[in-house]
């Protein structure tokens, strides 16, 4: 499998594309419209897009990426939180195109889309229906865990006392993973759970 990762114009989020064949692409948090275009250029077809969680920097590019054809899936407690009041009112003027979420995964679920195999890890606190994904050795964290450092949690739906128990999962999964963060730099979790101050605690 490879993995690709693209930012956004300003540099501030990451969407990851993965292919197993080259030529067909499950892309997981899309910023915005210019990763349709980004996938031309690749030569992919994106069948599916997953995302971690609902804000608009995560999911700007999910309505172009459908037109193509794409379904997109989320979370289970996710789906109805994207395009509500409480969602869109705490980023003002931000204009999501609107899309539809045609596929839901729960915690711990394993699925196949384009030929990759990926297990759905519920990971609440950033936003009640974060999710991470495991695909091969890699973690996909979404706002879930960074390097160094974790989402924040003062956004709608956000919860610090919940948080805790999601960074204690995401520590003790077995083994070690590259670690794909919706911001900034890629990381691994072995890395994480020795020098990250949210993690090192829960180890």
């Amino acid at each position: 499998m490879k993995v690709l990762k693209i930012g956004s114009p300003d540099g501030y989020a990451n969407t990851y594309v993965l292919t197993a064949d080259g030529k067909n692409a499950v892309v997981i948090d899309p910023s915005g419209e210019e990763i349709a275009a980004a996938l031309e250029r690749e030569g992919l077809t994106c069948g599916y897009v997953l995302l971690t969680h609902g804000h608009f920097d995560h999911v700007g590019g999910c309505a172009a990426l459908q037109r193509g054809g794409a379904a997109i899936c989320c979370g289970e407690r996710e789906k109805d939180f994207i395009f509500s009041r409480e969602n869109l009112s705490i980023f003002g003027g931000v204009y999501i195109p609107p899309f539809k979420v045609e596929r839901t995964f729960s915690d711990g679920e394993k699925f196949v889309l384009s030929g990759i195999e990926f297990t759905a890890i519920a990971a609440p606190g950033h936003s009640a229906g974060s999710m991470c994904y495991i695909a091969e050795n890699n973690l996909f964290s979404g706002d879930a865990l960074f390097r160094l450092s974790v989402g924040r949690t003062d956004l709608p739906t956000g919860d610090a006392r919940i948080y805790g128990a999601t960074l204690k999962k995401l520590a003790a999964l077995g083994g070690n993973y590259r670690v794909y963060p919706g911001h900034g730099e890629d990381t691994d979790l072995a890395f994480e759970r020795a020098h990250n101050p949210f993690l090192i605690d829960l180890c």
